[in-house]
């Protein structure tokens, strides 16, 4: 056992029998290679199965990163361009002055319709011609390409609706066929989960004290804070579809392709980001001078929806406050602490996954980096 992946395995196993994580799995690749892979705790807590390291989880945003993976395969393979307008390959999205709108501006969260009606449930989600129409009918909130404002569930289904518009098929078998099966990790990176799958998923659970989001604090929140306001009555958040523990584990949700989110093992995504950068096992995604490209800056200043300062790529973040924090790290975390960067001054791909919500705490996958900056 190498030095790093015992580092690696001891602050998984403290993170668990802390209390701090209920199951827990984190991988580490290093110039092409995996250096750790490690596991820790149940996977689900009604019946003891135990985290393997090919356990899938539901890991919300940082799904958004493996959507935008499949569509820089897709560019390097010559079937989609980022300055394709969007209408030009789905026509009914070009109204409202959308029709100017390109990939490009759909990879960077600039293109303007972040929201969806207030109203939308888990089942509306799972609707992907219902979902696509909407957002194809929608009226944006700035001009598209002039201000950047994250796109927390619309972002997968342009995205989605942009691949399947070109090549004619889902994204989830886009995914599948053209980066989860060549690096061997089909069974562990998914969108859609076929139902026969879903028992060897994780369950997800709220970690302690999390509160359930009632009418009244969404009004509250939706004066005080813009990533909840609504806007003619539509918003970024409905709060009947919030990334719960209960609206991850929704067989429905888990078969839906909804690629804002996504069903992965840390080990999967991690090795995804190494073979952005390097060759994997005789694999690698995209040309040197492609990742350049996409991961170069693209946006940046204030968002619009979170109302923060940010630097994104052609669909990742930059930086990540913490050990790992760098102009060249990229990638995306999910909103339940979930989290996989990539940085391409290192080499080095990290990835955690784990079953207990913690919205907006990253302090276990921090803690991961830490250790990893210190091994390498």
């Amino acid at each position: 056992m190498s030095e790093i992946q015992e580092q690696v395995q001891a602050a998984v196993d403290e993170l668990v029998a802390s209390g701090a994580e209920r199951g827990l799995q984190a991988a580490v690749y290093h110039r092409g290679q995996l250096v750790a892979d490690a596991v820790a705790g149940v996977a689900d807590a009604a019946t003891g199965r135990a985290v393997a390291s090919d356990t899938p989880f539901h890991a919300t945003s940082t799904g958004k990163g493996v959507a935008s993976t499949v569509i820089h395969v897709l560019v390097e393979r010559g079937e989609l361009d980022y300055d394709t307008r969007i209408a030009e390959l789905w026509p009914e999205f070009g109204v409202h002055g959308k029709d100017r709108a390109t990939v490009r501006h759909a990879l960077t969260h600039t293109v303007g319709v972040p929201g969806v009606p207030v109203g939308t449930t888990p089942e509306d989600l799972c609707d992907w011609d219902r979902m696509c129409a909407l957002i194809a009918g929608a009226r944006p909130w700035w001009e598209p390409g002039t201000k950047q404002g994250y796109h927390p569930q619309t972002f997968g289904y342009i995205v989605g609706e942009i691949a399947r518009r070109a090549t004619g098929r889902p994204i989830s078998a886009l995914l599948r066929d053209l980066v989860a099966e060549p690096l061997g990790v089909a069974d562990e990176l998914y969108f859609g989960v076929p139902a026969a799958e879903q028992p060897r998923l994780a369950r997800m659970e709220e970690a302690e004290g999390a509160m359930e989001m009632t009418p009244e604090m969404f009004a509250a929140m939706a004066e005080q804070v813009p990533f909840f306001r609504v806007v003619d009555g539509w918003t970024a958040a409905p709060p009947a579809a919030m990334p719960t523990a209960d609206y991850c584990n929704r067989p429905d949700v888990l078969s839906a392709d909804i690629p804002a989110g996504g069903v992965l093992s840390a080990r999967a995504v991690a090795r995804m980001y190494a073979a952005l950068m390097d060759d994997v096992d005789g694999v690698r995604l995209i040309s040197p001078a492609r990742l350049q490209e996409v991961t170069a800056p693209a946006v940046s200043g204030t968002d619009e929806v979170v109302g923060f300062p940010g630097t994104r790529t052609l669909g990742y973040a930059i930086g990540f406050p913490g050990p790992l924090d760098s102009p060249t790290l990229f990638g995306m975390a999910g909103s339940g602490g979930t989290a996989a960067y990539a940085d391409t001054a290192t080499g080095i791909a990290v990835a955690v996954s784990k079953n207990r919500v913690s919205a907006g705490d990253y302090s276990t996958f921090n803690r991961i980096a830490e250790v990893v900056t210190k091994a390498i």
